[in-house]
């Protein structure tokens, strides 16, 4: 096959799986799904009854739309914004069609001109890129705009709308979720609440992740095959984040939603490569990872705890290494660092903060009293500024509500925490139960999990480096007596989890999950009280599979108690959910 034909056979394939309706939770199948709500009401909108006989018998037909013809590639088109999809992009018409154009950086009453990229025509949408605005709509305001590479970079969408409009965006994303992809009745889903504002909208990431690639000629396949064929760099690179829709990197010298300590650690670290660029022959991914050092006042000092930051424990394999910061040494030498009040209790101290670029490195940080370590390469939120008010919101629902009718039940004094990663809920949730069971995939979680455990004088709790999808085989509790607290990656769960979840059947179930679309499925498969398996769980909900020891209804059933939205990505059209399930009896 050709390079030309393999090219051809790549487009095919995406222009069919760009119709056909997914339930992964992908930006595709999430955009898709706004996309046919649109042409829904659209078509609704335009279609008017007009009669088909002329004779005046009353029978009637709605018009149907005229086909439209797809523009050249790269032709430019005039397109009115209806609305803001899930993903971020505005979705609109041009005047003379039904067929929706994804127009990036826009919102809703915006007249803009677009470039079409790609067409998708079974799916009856069309990609493109922002040229202009031709007029802008109420909800646009570019005064509010920080960053001088917004709309070219990937990384936030909605810089010029008004937070408030960010919030009920947000909240809007989790409602269609639940009505796209849980595949529940709307009478068994609750209203969803007001999103909850992150205290800050800039400067709140404490991670970032800039990477270049490397010169010409470095990723063929002799180079990879033979390193000694790889050349140099004859110039720096632009060292950044992707441009939006393409593989491009933008050089990027500054990012506002960064905290200081992380835009100090930018611009340090871009010195850095430039001048060490001779010993590069691939590209690199830059870690910027903020951490804390808690310094107390004189008349704390008796009281303050005691910090021992252990040695790396991450195995210091090639892949890991190369996608480490530039040097060890900047983390020590040239840390940027700051003074920084978060909490109340902040008269009895001050924050210290740096940036560590060494993934094996520790990073350290404090929500409310306790303190937590994390391998600096590893999972942990990247907003810590909302922390607080996050664990407080879980705290306050993990346990039947006082006001709830209370069967005769044991209480619940048992927390499994799956996802644990270095233990960010077992720590914070410790003191309400008498026992807690921590599990990760990853050793070095784990490692920090119990570290932290015992940091915070965390007594009860025990940590375990295992899949989730094995964790209910060790667990000893009884189900009356327990809650489980997912906190899984964005694909969400897979179909053994959920069955072992249901099989076990604990009394309560909290979900959190930066990507609302898989929470939404998996919370369906839960209330329905499906035992689906990965890949199968849309089949077995629809009676196509048989169930049982592995397959069929599960034991119990589960309703959704609430359901919540975190800013935890102000500027971007990400939104942290958390779903609270009661089993039903």
């Amino acid at each position: 096959m050709t390079k030309r034909e393999n090219h051809q056979r790549k487009i095919v394939k995406r222009q069919k799986n760009a119709s056909k309706p997914a339930n992964d939770g992908s930006n595709e199948s999430v955009l898709l799904a706004d996309v046919q709500s649109l042409l829904s009401k659209h078509h609704a909108a335009v279609s008017s009854p007009r009669s088909e006989t002329g004779e005046g018998n009353g029978d009637t037909k709605p018009a149907r739309p005229e086909p439209h013809s797809l523009p050249e590639k790269f032709s430019e088109v005039d397109i009115k914004i209806s609305q803001l999809s899930s993903t971020g992009d505005g979705l609109g018409f041009s005047p003379d069609s039904d067929h929706v154009y994804v127009v990036p950086f826009t919102v809703p009453g915006d007249t803009v001109k677009a470039k079409t990229i790609t067409h998708f025509p079974q799916a009856r949408y069309t990609l493109t890129d922002l040229v202009k605005v031709i007029k802008s709509g109420p909800q646009r305001d570019n005064s509010l705009i920080k960053c001088p590479y917004f709309a070219k970079c990937a990384g936030c969408q909605i810089q010029m709308l008004p937070y408030d409009l960010q919030l009920k965006h947000k909240k809007e994303i989790i409602e269609k979720a639940y009505l796209n992809f849980s595949a529940l009745t709307p009478e068994v889903v609750p209203p969803v609440g007001d999103t909850i504002e992150s205290p800050l909208q800039y400067g709140y990431r404490t991670k970032l992740t800039p990477h270049f690639d490397g010169p010409p000629g470095s990723m063929s396949r002799k180079a990879k095959r033979d390193p000694s064929l790889r050349k140099g760099f004859d110039s720096v690179p632009p060292i950044g984040f992707n441009e939006k829709g393409t593989r491009r990197i933008i050089d990027i010298e500054d990012c506002p939603i960064g905290t200081d300590a992380v835009r100090e650690g930018l611009k340090r670290e871009r010195k850095k490569v430039g001048e060490e660029i001779a010993r590069f022959t691939k590209g690199a991914t830059i870690l910027l990872r903020e951490s804390t050092e808690r310094r107390w006042k004189p008349a704390q000092s008796a009281e303050a705890k005691t910090v021992s930051i252990p040695e790396s424990h991450e195995d210091e394999s090639p892949d890991a290494q190369e996608a480490a910061a530039i040097s060890k040494e900047s983390n020590t030498a040239n840390d940027v660092a700051r003074t920084t009040t978060q909490t109340p209790d902040s008269t009895h101290f001050t924050d210290i903060k740096s940036c560590i670029t060494d993934q094996r490195a520790t990073s350290t940080e404090y929500i409310d009293s306790h303190i937590l370590l994390n391998t600096a390469g590893a999972f942990f939120q990247n907003n810590n500024f909302i922390l607080p008010t996050f664990t407080a919101y879980i705290r306050s629902h993990i346990l039947p509500p006082p006001s709830a009718p209370q069967p005769p039940t044991p209480p619940i004094t048992n927390l499994i925490d799956a996802y644990c990663g270095s233990g960010l809920f077992s720590i914070t949730l410790s003191a309400l139960f008498t026992s807690t069971t921590g599990i990760d995939i990853a050793p070095s979680s784990i490692v920090s999990a119990r570290q932290n455990a015992t940091l915070n004088n965390t007594r009860n709790a025990t940590f375990l480096a295992a899949d989730a999808a094995d964790l209910f085989a060790s667990v000893t509790y009884a189900p009356e007596a327990t809650v489980v607290v997912i906190d899984p990656p964005r694909k969400g769960c897979d179909g053994g989890f959920l069955r072992q979840l249901l099989r076990f059947g604990a009394r309560r179930v909290v979900y959190v999950s930066c990507n609302v679309h898989t929470q939404a499925r998996d919370v369906g498969v839960l209330v329905e009280g499906v035992g689906g398996v990965e890949g199968e769980v849309r089949g077995e909900r629809k009676g196509e599979g048989a169930v049982g020891e592995g397959k069929g209804r599960g034991v119990c059933r589960y309703r959704i108690e609430s359901l919540q939205g975190f800013d935890f990505f102000p500027q971007t059209g990400h939104v942290e959910s958390v779903a609270v399930l009661a089993r039903e009896d």
